[in-house]
């Protein structure tokens, strides 16, 4: 049994962490600020907020390992400073994000980073930024013992950013009578780690003292074939209706995420190896994932039970997919 703690603790992927690390009988501390929900239950809790100096006073004693989420630098550099001399081991959550360029499909962990931002701050523009300059502190302070896990795409169930929850719940409940789904017609790949897989190696990578820098996510697979999982898992047997991405630019629908958008969807060539890098490394290290048919099932089932209410972060509207399946049909029409 190990000692952990959990920086964070109550959110999705944190949460899971300390979850994961629970049924594999390890002791586990949480310390978070207790507003993005109640610690998993046999967790140690230590509330405080990380932003103040003394956040880390009441964490005392030994850690075999300390796994951080954080995304804003001073978090993690007053982290380490507080905790790293009495830490075993000390993982990371970093992100693909962190590299320069993303139009190389099989790019492993030596390509070019950002150049690193120190200030804390929300947003996906400094993002990646900010996570080259979390990883930056942690390998600097402790360079032999740090695992940092570049994830890549993290879905399945409680993933609230659309991104894999989105096509299944459309294809289950597409927007139109006939059943009808609207799709983008690109050939991108998708690249996509179950959070639940995700923290099962961070948790078991941790207590065996893995370090390193590696990129952690699942197989490459055409965004086509991600699609097709997403019908076959909901029953959908309507009309896919496959639209050009310059089609979709020029009627206003952005890629990615956000208002009006579709999820999965980036330009290319610029993003050809957003979704597609080299992953042997964290696999080497014991990174099994589930397959994609087995999330998008389950990432459905969740999005059912939380209903029609929750606020969307990127998809279409019914209403704007209606309109957009109509004007398809007109411009496209043989």
């Amino acid at each position: 049994m190990a000692r952990f703690l959990v920086l964070g603790g109550t959110a999705w992927l944190g949460r899971e962490v300390a979850e994961q690390a629970l049924r594999a009988g390890h002791d586990v501390t949480v310390l978070a600020r207790g507003e993005s929900g109640p610690p998993p239950a046999g967790a140690h809790v230590v509330t405080a907020d990380r932003s103040h100096p003394e956040a880390y006073d009441q964490a005392g004693g030994e850690w075999d390992v300390v796994v951080d989420v954080a995304r804003q630098p001073t978090h993690v550099r007053g982290a380490v400073a507080a905790l790293g001399p009495r830490t075993g081991t000390w993982v990371l959550v970093s992100s693909c994000s962190v590299y320069a360029g993303h139009d190389q499909p099989g790019a492993d962990e030596s390509a070019p980073l950002l150049e690193p931002c120190e200030v804390d701050e929300d947003g996906f523009e400094t993002y990646g930024a900010r996570k080259v300059a979390c990883e930056q502190h942690v390998l600097a302070a402790l360079p032999d013992r740090a695992l940092v896990a570049r994830a890549g795409l993290i879905g399945g169930p409680g993933d609230v950013s659309d991104r894999t929850g989105y096509w299944p719940l459309r294809f289950a409940h597409p927007a139109t009578t006939d059943g009808s789904v609207l799709v983008p017609d690109i050939p991108l790949t998708t690249q996509l780690v179950d959070a639940r897989d995700l923290a099962a190696w961070l948790v078991g990578a941790g207590a065996q003292g893995a370090t390193g820098v590696v990129n952690a996510s699942g197989p490459t697979l055409p965004l086509a074939e991600h699609l097709a999982t997403a019908r076959r898992v909901a029953g959908h047997d309507g009309d896919v209706v496959a639209v050009p991405p310059q089609w979709l630019e020029d009627h206003g629908v952005a890629p990615w995420s956000g208002e009006r958008s579709l999820p999965l969807w980036l330009p290319l060539p610029e993003y050809a190896g957003f979704m597609a890098r080299d992953t042997s490394a964290a696999e080497a290290l014991g990174l099994l994932t589930r397959p994609l048919e087995d999330t998008l099932r389950d990432v459905l089932e969740w999005e059912l039970r939380q209903g029609p209410g929750r606020p969307r972060r990127a998809g279409l509207s019914p209403g704007d997919e209606r309109e957009l399946l109509a004007t398809a049909r007109h411009d496209l029409a043989p």
